[in-house]
């Protein structure tokens, strides 16, 4: 009852809010009219403007993401409220909306499945754990969808969607762009990009080809000591390149085809990665030099790599067919994905507690896991097209994914200690088929399977009222082998299978109070498949982490009921859009590490919940003057306990303990101000812009609130350290806030801006990483330092 009070609450107070600011009076007559600035959705399927959808949903246009200087989808992030990110690094970035979060899920957990479903236009792209690091060059917009989506997309999500639209090939006009840009980051290397469009009607009105091409090369900021005393700078630096090409052949005036490729090739040289303990570097060696970290630093015997190879093929058809449209998507991915880390540390870690000599702690190993994914989907919908009162829309989705991850743990020469230490052959026994020098393998084949029916209608009832009931039908199925080998492995051999359906409703209303305020009400169902977690490492294991963690093998499916309450104010002047929400989690998919035995495991909470209210604000109050805020306050907690074997709460999960990864106030605000330069000629403008963006406190994982869950322990007598010296952390992740500046000169085909980002060089914390319980290393993951730059764009 406290609960629905709250959300009561915060439901009345948006609307208060809104109602306050509709009766204000417009403050200047010089004010824009909104249709100059209208950005078209199609958040329905149905091309409509934002204020037209009647749920949350917000879009960021070409021009906000250029004035903005947004590069990636975290800077997207900033203008949009309810959306976290955590930042792993290009391309390994997690999404959360609404505070529906299982925490952070890592590179070695691929039987995880997304909770935030991204698309590329009306291709699905999601993959767990790699949310794709796309471009943001020639798109038209990105459009957030809050809440669960699966009645009008095929894929569904248990959180929100999230599509990346691109410009479309013209067939009329000719048209190309370039944009020029170089940067240099505070204390690190310089970066910069290269980015060109083409649009070219092969033959006007019939045939046009779009083709886009881009090269950015990622400045570097984390600095690598090395062992003797050596040091590397910006070891986490690399480059991005990628080509999209769009054909539109219009066959009849009712009939498109629109063939496209993608292709984007990221490779990182490291990880933003700033440490704090390492086994091989710690201020508790004597017969080591001691090792204090300075911000931005690590310790490393090997250089490390992330690479991802994507390529999409897909064929949209639309068939106009009078009353009716057909809609056809069919598309295929492949991925090939490399996360090549430093495991030396944790290597080593097992081989103190082996009583393994120092030369054996000391050897290069290689931790590489590897990721090849073909993805094959099939989306065909039927649409009414009509002016009339009653719309629907109907869709079949089929999905077919082949996902291989594998590991390795190349460590040359350890066998010969395994052997020497255990007994001569036990390097081969353990092996199970696997290579030498490798004290870890494994091999995890998936194939999973998705058939979906999907429909929505609405009817307006009146002029003002309009009613809108879908459903989605669900059947999932996935099959899934562990093979592993290697003195850290328990030589697994083993097939599981997951399966499971059902039907997810979701029932709005919305209704035009004026022709200014319009306020929704929705309930709709969201749904994320279970899985099965891999076996404990338990040669790692201590015998109480065993005890612990041994018992969970399979975790279930998670659903959601969202309940929302919006109201959206449409001005000459300003938007204010606000909706207060409420979450209720059953079975939600928690991720913990399993203390020692360098093992991570999922497993289901009964009951949770994440309620809010969310403000997106934007005012132009005189003439060249923008203004805009998007801020969420969010609660998200457990409503269950879940308890060990030995009845003590297990990692944090406890019923009002916060959900993991998501931060209880998150606010946006934003200022540019355009005004013309006559000395530069007719049309021409300047501005200076900057945004605040304020993230609130977060944990990592649920554990993290416990009290002295931050002291930790590495029980590893080695480099003269005892083990029994403790590094004491605030595993409470600090509020952080970062400031965005920029200036520039823009004319009808042209615009040079200089920027400032994270003008204040706040060093934030995003997460925390623990390698094998920390005993092995101690991390944290943090942003890109102060960064100044200059970009150059130029139309034709």
């Amino acid at each position: 009852m406290k609960k629905q009070r709250k959300l009561l609450l915060t439901a009345v107070s948006a609307m208060a809010m809104a109602f306050a600011l509709s009766a204000m009076t417009p403050m200047s007559a010089y004010a824009q009219d909104a249709d100059d600035e209208t950005i078209i959705v199609t958040a329905t399927k149905r091309e409509s403007t934002i204020q037209d959808v009647p749920f949350s949903v917000n879009a960021q246009s070409q021009e906000d993401i250029e004035r903005s200087g947004s590069t990636n989808l975290e800077d997207i992030s900033r203008n949009v409220a309810g959306m976290s990110i955590q930042n792993l690094g290009p391309g390994q970035s997690q999404v959360s909306l609404r505070g529906v979060s299982a925490g952070q899920i890592v590179r070695d957990q691929p039987g995880v499945k997304e909770q935030v479903g991204v698309y590329l236009d009306e291709s699905v792209i999601s993959l767990s754990l790699f949310t794709p690091d796309l471009d943001l060059y020639d798109l038209n917009r990105v459009e957030t969808l809050r809440g669960p989506q699966g009645t009008l997309f095929g894929s569904g999500s248990v959180g929100g969607t999230i599509r990346y639209i691109t410009n479309q090939p013209d067939l009329e006009d000719f048209s190309a762009g370039v944009e020029a840009n170089v940067n240099t980051i505070d204390g690190g290397s310089t970066g910069g990009h290269l980015k060109g469009m083409i649009n070219m009607p092969l033959v006007p009105g019939t045939l046009a080809l779009r083709v886009t091409g881009y090269h950015t090369e990622y400045a570097g900021f984390i600095d690598a000591l090395r062992e003797g005393g050596g040091e590397s700078d910006d070891v986490n630096d690399g480059a991005r390149s990628g080509l999209r090409a769009a054909l539109t052949w219009q066959v009849t005036p009712d009939l498109t085809v629109t063939p496209r490729i993608v292709y984007q090739n990221l490779e990182v040289n490291g990880f933003n990665r700033q440490e704090v303990f390492n086994l091989f570097a710690n201020p508790f060696t004597t017969t080591r030099d001691p090792v204090t970290f300075n911000e931005r630093q690590q310790f490393l015997l090997l250089d490390e790599e992330f690479s991802d190879e994507t390529f999409l093929a897909d064929l949209t058809v639309n068939y106009d067919m009078g009353d009716v449209n057909l809609t056809s998507i069919t598309s295929f991915v492949n991925r090939n994905i490399l996360a090549s880390r430093d495991a030396s540390a944790l290597t080593g870690s097992v081989s103190v507690d082996l009583a393994f000599p120092d030369a054996a702690v000391l050897l290069p190993s290689n931790l590489r896991d590897t990721t090849e994914l073909e993805q094959f989907t099939q989306e065909v919908r039927l649409s009414s097209d009509t002016d009339g009162p009653f719309q629907w829309l109907i869709g079949a989705f089929y999905s077919d994914v082949q996902r291989d991850y594998a590991q390795r743990l190349p460590t040359p020469g350890y066998d010969a200690f395994t052997d020497a230490t255990l007994g001569a052959g036990t390097a081969a026994a353990t092996a199970n088929g696997y290579g030498p020098d490798s004290p870890y393998n494994s091999d995890l084949p998936y194939s999973i399977e998705q058939f979906a029916v999907f429909g929505e209608a609405s009817y307006e009832i009146t002029d003002r009222l309009t009613l809108t009931a879908g459903a989605r039908y669900y059947d999932f199925s996935e099959e899934r082998d562990f093979i592993s080998g290697g003195l850290f492995s328990n030589g697994d051999n083993r097939t599981d299978t997951t399966s499971s359906d059902g039907v997810t409703p979701r029932v709005i209303a919305s209704y035009d109070v004026t022709d200014e305020i319009a306020v929704n009400v929705q309930a709709s169902q969201g749904f994320r498949l279970g899985g099965v977690n891999d076996p404990l490492n338990l040669p790692l294991c201590s015998d109480e982490d065993e005890a612990i963690f041994g018992g969970f093998q399979t975790y279930g499916d998670e659903t959601s009921w969202n309940y929302e309450a919006g109201v959206k104010v449409t001005r000459s002047n300003y938007t204010f859009n606000a909706a207060a929400f409420y979450n209720e989690i059953s079975d939600l998919q928690v991720t913990l590490d399993a203390g020692s035995c360098s093992s991570r495991i999922s497993f289901n909470v009964p009951e949770a919940h994440a309620s809010g209210i969310e403000v997106e604000f934007g005012w132009q109050p005189l003439d060249g003057l923008e203004l805009s805020v998007a801020g969420s306050w969010t609660e998200a907690e457990f409503d269950s306990t879940v308890r060990d074997g030995n009845d003590n709460v297990l990692g944090g999960i406890e019923a009002g303990n916060r959900l993991a990864s998501v931060p209880e106030y998150q606010v946006a605000a934003t200022a540019a101000y355009y005004f013309p330069l006559a000395i530069l000629g007719e049309g021409r403008e300047a501005f200076v812009a900057g945004s605040v963006q304020h993230v609130g406190s977060r944990f990592t994982q649920p554990g993290d609130q416990v009290p002295g869950a931050g002291n930790f322990v590495s029980g590893l007598p080695f480099g003269g350290a005892t083990g029994a010296d403790v590094t004491a952390l605030d595993l409470e992740l600090d509020a952080y806030t970062i400031i965005n500046l920029s200036a520039g000169v823009e004319g009808d085909d042209w615009g040079v801006t200089l920027f400032v980002n994270n003008a204040a060089d706040e060093n934030a914390n995003l997460s925390f990483d623990r390698e094998r319980g920390g005993r092995a290393r101690l991390a944290f993951a943090t942003n890109q330092p102060r960064t100044i730059g200059v970009t150059v764009r130029r139309a034709f």
